[in-house]
């Protein structure tokens, strides 16, 4: 095994550990309090189908890739092959569905009462549900289109007509057809991704109107201090800003893939790499804004006072 192979290796074992270990105690997090208060904010219902996301794409997607990394390329037969994509398609598309989602809900709950949505807001609640399980459905139906072009490498088998992702490969079509599966990929990318700039545009000047509408205020100490509302927005609005800014990188590096005939072995691991920055941080970025985390951790981890270290 190379140095460059090593390494590489390495840091994706450490994207996939921290990844799956960030993931499952926010999920545990969630768990506990629907456990222990028998309800859920709508906001938390939703991360918790982001958080599932994101284990999905760490370990269809981490997991395959660290394994090829350290020597074992040819270690999936065909069904392999096309059920772990299509689960990495579901669970990146569910990252995607669920954070848009949730920006929008925010956006929706923290728009003024006199705002002419106001009655959209009682709507809201009861059409988060259906919309979070329609993103799932529908990024399903996308992404069981890899069941029929990956596939897995046969021994002494010519890669002529076929596409190395390292552990897999996917059939060589006509341009036609690879224009017709992009376009399909782009259309919920798109609307996504637009919902959630307008969401992020529209909770950035809520914010701003609310901080303007503070400072005019007689009552500076009680009144300016941040709500609830305003804390929760601010982590929704980082959460969303982070993801923009991994999914531009995927991007870029998934548009390089696919529009070069061979690509680079170097190329095809920085663009799984890419697919593993949000999941990977999204879960310490939630936890540590989330004051009921830090305050259950707090309460459980106990350090032992001098008097009980000199009994013991």
């Amino acid at each position: 095994m190379e140095a460059s192979e090593l390494s590489v290796g390495m840091i994706f074992s450490f994207m996939t550990v921290f990844g799956i270990l960030g993931n499952f105690t926010l999920l545990y997090h969630y768990m506990y309090i629907y456990l222990t208060r028998y309800r859920l904010r709508s906001t938390d219902w939703v991360l918790m189908h982001l958080t599932v996301a994101n284990i999905l794409t760490v370990l269809c997607k981490g997991v395959p890739q660290t394994i090829s990394l350290f020597g074992f390329e040819d270690f999936l037969d065909d069904i392999g092959c096309k059920l772990l994509f299509t689960f990495h398609g579901v669970g990146r598309g569910g990252c995607m569905g669920s954070t848009s989602l949730l920006s929008v809900f925010q956006a929706i709950i923290i728009s003024p009462r006199s705002f002419r949505y106001s009655e959209l807001k009682v709507r809201t609640h009861k059409c988060i549900h259906l919309s979070v399980y329609l993103s799932w459905v529908i990024h399903l139906c996308i992404s069981s289109m890899n069941l029929v072009f990956l596939r897995a490498k046969y021994s002494n088998e010519s890669t002529t007509n076929l596409k190395s992702f390292i552990y897999c490969y996917a059939v060589r079509h006509d341009p036609t057809s690879d224009i017709i599966y992009a376009t399909l990929l782009a259309i919920p990318k798109v609307l996504f991704l637009g919902l959630m700039l307008w969401a992020s545009g529209s909770m950035v000047l809520t914010l701003y109107r609310h901080h303007q509408m503070m400072q005019y205020m007689s009552r500076t100490r009680v009144s300016s201090r941040s709500s609830p509302e305003s804390r929760a927005t601010k982590t929704i609005l980082l959460l969303v800003s982070t993801f923009v800014s991994s999914y531009t990188i995927s991007v870029v590096f998934q548009s390089l893939v696919a529009l070069l005939y061979n690509p680079s072995w170097s190329l095809v691991h920085m663009t799984a790499m890419s697919f593993l920055l949000f999941p990977t941080v999204s879960p310490f970025l939630l936890l540590s804004q989330d004051s009921r985390a830090s305050s259950y951790l707090k309460r459980n981890t106990h350090f032992p006072k001098a008097s009980e270290q000199v009994q013991n």
